[in-house]
C-alpha cells in the first residue's frame, strides 16, 4: 500500500490534526470541522498559532496603520 501524502500545505496526516482555525465567536480554537467559516481566521498551519491568532491580527493592523500614516505624511 502507498502512503498518502497530502495535496495542500494545509491538508496534514490524519494523526497531526489541522488545520487549525481560531473561532471569534467562541473564541477557541477548532479544526476543520469547527464553526462555520466565516466567524473564523485561519486556516493556520499549527494549533499555537490559531492560538495567537488575534494578536497576529493586531500586529499587522498597527503595522499597516503605520504605512498609511507615512503615506500621508509623503
Amino acid at each position: 500500500m502507498v502512503p498518502v501524502r497530502p495535496t495542500s500545505r494545509y491538508e496534514e496526516a490524519p494523526l497531526a490534526g489541522g488545520p487549525w482555525f481560531f473561532c471569534l465567536r467562541h473564541h477557541t480554537v477548532e479544526d476543520r470541522d469547527g464553526c462555520a467559516e466565516r466567524h473564523r481566521l485561519g486556516p493556520y498551519e499549527t494549533r499555537e498559532e490559531a492560538e495567537h491568532a488575534l494578536q497576529s491580527v493586531a500586529q499587522r493592523e498597527e503595522a499597516l496603520t503605520a504605512e498609511d500614516r507615512a503615506w500621508k505624511d509623503d
